[in-house]
């Protein structure tokens, strides 16, 4: 199994668990941060807080990704990646 952890800023939390169901994750029985797709799962570990000023604060999202090998997870990893690009403006 391949793992690698990576950390999200300013997208919601209800937003990165839709991208693991849109790539074919299905929610875990046991854990509801955990998606389960064919070979792959992913984890949203923590959540939190960045504080860039008093009043400007970010939330930030840190999951695990693990797939059965780096083919895979090199896909996936680009996949999920995809969904949380954000282009300004």
């Amino acid at each position: 199994m391949e793992s690698e952890t990576l950390e999200f800023r300013g997208i919601n939390i209800s937003h990165l668990k839709q991208y693991f169901i849109e790539l074919g994750g299905q929610p875990s029985k046991e854990n509801d941060n955990r998606f389960i797709g064919d070979g792959w799962y992913g984890e949203i570990l923590s959540e939190g807080e960045v504080m860039f000023t008093p009043v400007f604060k970010v939330n930030t999202v840190i999951i695990l990704f693990t797939a059965e090998n780096k083919d895979d997870l090199k896909s996936l990893l680009k996949n999920y990646r995809y969904k949380t690009t954000r282009v300004g403006g």
